[in-house]
């Protein structure tokens, strides 16, 4: 298989890293896996992948670590972000980094192969006038802080102004998986 079919997908749920795996793999791909930062490493010491899923949050920490490593290692690689934490500023901060695409869970193997395929941005796109809710800021909010404190619910409350408890449910109302 050459370096174009081959896949990384790193995400810390084995299940959902299961499902992905199988199914890219019946669509011709040759998929290694890496559940953290530190297996990310070791996987790119022997392998070259042409494409890759990152989980925006690991455990505890952030996938944005990973999407720069994949970057530093191969710009050409087409990075997928995929997370059940989407924010404007954590997608920023992805495609900043190196990332392709960002994409909100739930996506499925459809989705992620259509990023592929779309490759980079379109300078065509149409700029539309949208207002923005007081709802709509308050949640990019609660998640750039979120990104800037490496997803740590206590320092983000503690930072916003808020208790733990607040934040937590907020996040649990609004959360995308």
């Amino acid at each position: 298989m050459t370096a174009e079919r081959q896949l990384l997908i790193v995400e810390d749920d084995e299940a959902f890293a299961r499902t992905l795996r199988r199914s890219f793999e019946r669509r011709g791909y040759r998929v290694v896996t890496a559940a953290s930062h530190e297996a990310l490493e070791d996987v790119l010491k022997t392998e070259k992948p042409g494409f890759a899923v990152v989980d925006l949050k690991l455990g505890t920490a952030s996938g944005l670590v990973c999407v720069q490593t994949l970057h530093a290692h191969d710009p050409d690689m087409q990075i997928v972000v995929l997370t059940g934490f989407a924010s404007i500023a954590t997608a920023v901060e992805a495609i900043k980094l190196g990332a392709s695409h960002y994409l909100a869970k739930p996506s499925n193997t459809d989705d992620i192969e259509a990023a592929f395929a779309k490759g980079r941005g379109d300078a065509a796109a149409p700029v539309t006038q949208r207002t923005t809710s007081i709802k709509t800021l308050e949640w990019e909010r609660i998640h750039e802080m979120l990104a800037e404190t490496d997803f740590n619910i206590s320092e983000t409350a503690r930072r916003l102004g808020m208790h733990r408890r607040t934040l937590a449910r907020k996040l649990g109302k609004r959360q995308i998986s």
